[in-house]
């Protein structure tokens, strides 16, 4: 029988090898991370309940106004539907809104006894780059995400349920998916973070990483 730490916040360190999941969204105004500009970006923060389960646990998302010089590509903002003119979008300075999002990660890695955060995200080294990217030109110090390792949603759901993309892979694992929702960094957070939950629950109920040896 199947029993769990006294304290499950501090069993999620054990889980993941030191390391926190934090699932990871940005929208952009291309492929490039040195040149074109981030234009939003979310995060949820992941917990393990007393069954031993991930669930969602806090999201928080930013909007950002483009670094001086950035190229911001029109096919980009098509794609994404962003108006970076929009007067109720109310963006804040890229260094501000990763520090701000940053705190309650650090402070999670405390609470959940984690050496630091890994990131989780759809097609992951994309993000991992532009907040890679950003980080370094805001000359932020403390960066709680590890710097090149990630998990990957992408080849997680391919493994999983044979779809790799984001959208397919939450039909595939009854995960409800607007598409007219999509490409909101936040929305595409949110899903990735359940499909990702799905994906780490439904191995442990096939047997997967058992809480007891």
């Amino acid at each position: 029988m199947e029993k769990l730490h006294e304290n499950s916040d501090t069993f999620m360190a054990k889980r993941f090898r030191g390391f926190l999941p934090v699932v990871i969204d940005v929208e952009t105004g291309g492929f490039d991370c040195q040149k074109n500009a981030l234009l939003e970006v979310a995060a949820v923060i992941l917990e393990m309940n007393s069954q031993g389960k991930l669930q969602i646990k806090e999201s928080l998302s930013k909007n950002i106004d483009p670094f001086p010089g950035a190229t911001i590509e029109d096919s980009a903002l098509e794609f994404t539907g962003i108006d970076i003119y929009d007067p109720e979008r109310m963006p804040e300075e890229e260094g501000q809104a990763l520090r701000e999002i940053f705190q309650p990660i650090r402070r999670e890695v405390s609470i959940t006894g984690c050496t630091r955060a890994i990131m989780v995200a759809h097609n992951a080294h994309f993000d991992l780059g532009f907040v890679n990217a950003a980080v370094n030109r805001t000359n932020i110090k403390r960066n709680p995400f590890h710097p090149f390792s990630c998990f990957d949603t992408s080849g997680l759901a391919g493994l999983a349920f044979g779809q790799t993309v984001l959208a397919k892979a939450c039909e595939a694992a009854q995960i409800e998916f607007n598409n007219r929702d999509a490409h909101s960094a936040l929305y595409d957070t949110i899903k990735t973070a359940e499909l990702f939950c799905t994906i780490v629950n439904r191995w442990k109920e096939l047997g997967g990483w058992p809480l007891t040896k």
